[in-house]
């Protein structure tokens, strides 16, 4: 594929991500986002206009985001929390393409208690030995300094878990960074409501995460979930 439909594959699943946040009832309040770096401009990224409600995401509502959070193509204005996360995260990790944080009924509070998670679910095998938590009191970020101490956190995990804020995830693609959201805010959820779990053991829990944490899965899950939610 040439830059030019790369770019467009990104912000139609950056579209979709949106559309599926707002279907699993996420971001009512505008308390999220989800990002996709250009394929040319590797300094900016693109998501969703700040004035736009996630219900009303869509390829023209999309705005790309230079170094220094200005506008840089299309029309709307900065969501500067987007920002301060997003770019220091996709400066850091030039594997990645695509960040995912969004404010959720588990994660949220999960994010509360300050610790990872555990292998007691198939799907939270994924993040065994993949995952951190950002242990830090600002919650509100309103720099990049702490988005680059939440990368820092992330170092080279798959997610990492905003204290007393949230679950945030990063993929290659914005579908792997969808997918593994949707399944970190599952397991958060299956870690609040289960009071005495046996956890799996190593060997079994890097077994599962090698069979699960693939190429194929992501676009098997990215696919039933969108045929699921927006069909």
């Amino acid at each position: 594929m040439n830059i030019d439909e790369i770019r467009s594959n990104r912000q139609h699943d950056i579209v979709t991500a949106y559309q599926l946040f707002v279907k699993l009832g996420w971001g009512d309040l505008g308390d999220g986002h989800v990002s996709a770096r250009d394929p040319e401009r590797q300094d900016c990224f693109w998501l969703l206009n700040a004035e736009v409600p996630f219900s009303e995401a869509s390829l023209e509502n999309l705005v790309m985001i230079g170094p220094e959070g200005e506008i840089v193509d299309g029309s709307g204005t900065t969501n500067w929390p987007a920002f301060y996360i997003h770019w220091p995260i996709l400066q850091s990790r030039h594997d990645i393409v695509s960040v995912a944080h969004t404010h959720t009924p588990f994660g949220t509070p999960f994010s509360a208690e300050a610790r990872k998670l555990e292998p007691i679910t198939q799907e939270s095998c994924i993040f065994f030995e993949d995952h951190e938590v950002f242990d830090d009191e600002e919650v509100q970020v309103q720099s990049v300094d702490c988005g680059f101490r939440i990368a820092k956190a992330l170092n080279q995990n798959r997610g990492v878990i905003l204290r007393n804020h949230g679950l945030l995830t990063v993929g290659k693609t914005v579908r792997e960074s969808l997918v593994w959201f949707v399944m970190m805010e599952r397991v958060a959820e299956a870690h609040l409501k289960v009071t005495t779990p046996a956890p799996i053991s190593h060997n079994a829990a890097l077994y599962a995460k090698a069979d699960l944490a693939t190429d194929a899965q992501v676009n098997h899950a990215f696919k039933n979930l969108t045929a699921f939610h927006l069909n």
